[in-house]
């Protein structure tokens, strides 16, 4: 096990499998993730304008390193059909050195 922070998760929601595709494929395409994992059929509820509000998402886990963020951010928000999409980063404090290895060979920054 190797300990940095050098590396991250991103938590994207997504409106339905057509729109996290598209958003997975877009952050592969460019190189920013090396991985985009989709759960569909998520509830999610939140505050939205005041009010209470609940609807079925896909969740959207993309690996990728901390100096991809920001392109990754970007190409996330120009894609997103949201007004606020979630773009929450979950820096990684360690993992399998060879998956570590892996992540960093599949993404350009």
């Amino acid at each position: 096990m190797r300990t940095d922070a050098k590396h991250t998760v991103v938590l994207v929601t997504a409106p339905d499998l057509k729109t996290a595709r598209k958003l997975a494929q877009a952050a592969l395409k460019a190189r920013l993730a090396a991985c985009a994992n989709l759960i569909p059929k998520i509830e999610s509820h939140y505050w939205w304008q005041g009010k209470l509000e609940s609807s079925a998402e896909v969740l959207i886990v993309l690996k990728t390193t901390t100096s991809c963020l920001s392109k990754l951010e970007q190409v996330i928000l120009k894609n997103h059909p949201y007004d606020t999409p979630e773009f929450i980063e979950l820096p990684l404090r360690g993992g399998n050195q060879r998956y570590l290895a892996w992540l960093d060979e599949s993404v350009h920054e």
